[in-house]
């Protein structure tokens, strides 16, 4: 080989060296970038102390009333979710929370409802804000907004994990209405939903997913969602909710639903103004 060969065969792995150590390192900056897209959220903070003052169940080692009736509720849809009743019925372990008309306190049921089932040592719960014309999860729990169903149902957050974020209580995931649409009652009665629901029912055996519904009288999207459903809870208010309004709320129901009544605001003393006294599961004759 000549003293030329020689050289330029030198030259020729010189650089090839360089290029490896160059692309190694391109490598390793696209691996950090990667962990990086991937990173945790940072779990919501609930403002614990106003929950308590209004009377939702913030564990602090003290026995209230309220707690042992929501206690009852949920041994029920825990019994209908992960027991024989569960071969019986669609996605068990979904429950929506709703009622026949607005200001009747399904909101407050519904986070009630998944913050004592938090409690539980062996389930998780998922609470989602589905009332997305008027959502109001985020606020109670005084939280701040973020990306929730309907960005994913249009595609501006492509994972469902990009939607679900923990909370500092620990076995409570959250699940935001998101930005407002103005095709909200055709995104949640999409295919594209009911995939969604597919996907939350079957992702995680041991959890159950409670949706905060908008009113059945007048809202046609609860109907299809509940049709998504394999559990609903229908809050009336005492004294305000009639026969006929509880009759035109649930008619149209999907008869496979396992469906059950909480009578809300029955006031027993004036020192306990919270109350959820009147439960239980019927048919809808």
């Amino acid at each position: 080989m000549s003293i030329i060969e020689k050289a330029l065969a030198k030259q020729q792995q010189k650089n090839t060296q360089n290029t490896g150590t160059s692309d190694q390192t391109s490598g390793q900056q696209q691996v950090k970038n990667n962990i990086a897209d991937v990173a945790p959220k940072t779990a919501l903070t609930l403002d614990k102390k106003s929950l308590s003052e209004r009377g939702y169940l913030i564990d602090n080692g003290t026995r209230h009333s309220i707690k042992d009736e929501f206690r009852q509720i949920k041994r029920k849809l825990l019994n209908n979710a992960f027991g024989n009743a569960a071969k019986t019925l669609h996605h068990s372990n979904l429950i929506m929370v709703s009622s026949a008309k607005p200001n009747e306190g399904k909101t407050f049921v519904a986070i009630n409802l998944a913050l004592s089932i938090a409690l539980e040592q062996d389930k998780t719960v998922l609470l989602i804000d589905a009332d997305v014309l008027r959502p109001s999860v985020v606020r109670e729990l005084g939280v701040q907004e973020n990306p929730g169903i309907i960005d994913y149902l249009l595609g501006d957050s492509e994972q469902v994990s990009d939607i679900i974020y923990d909370t500092d209580i620990d076995k409570l995931k959250l699940i935001p209405a998101g930005k407002p649409h103005h095709l909200s009652n055709e995104l949640l009665a999409s295919e594209k939903m009911a995939t969604f629901a597919n996907e939350l029912a079957n992702r995680y055996p041991d959890r159950i997913v409670i949706f905060d519904c908008p009113p059945l009288i007048g809202a046609t999207e609860t109907l299809v969602l509940a049709n998504l459903m394999g559990q609903a809870l229908i809050v009336v208010e005492e004294s305000k909710t009639t026969i006929a309004d509880i009759q035109a709320a649930t008619e149209h129901l999907n008869e496979n639903l396992a469906l059950g009544l909480v009578l809300n605001k029955a006031i027993r003393s004036h020192k306990d103004l919270y109350g959820y006294y009147g439960y239980g599961y019927g048919t809808k004759d």
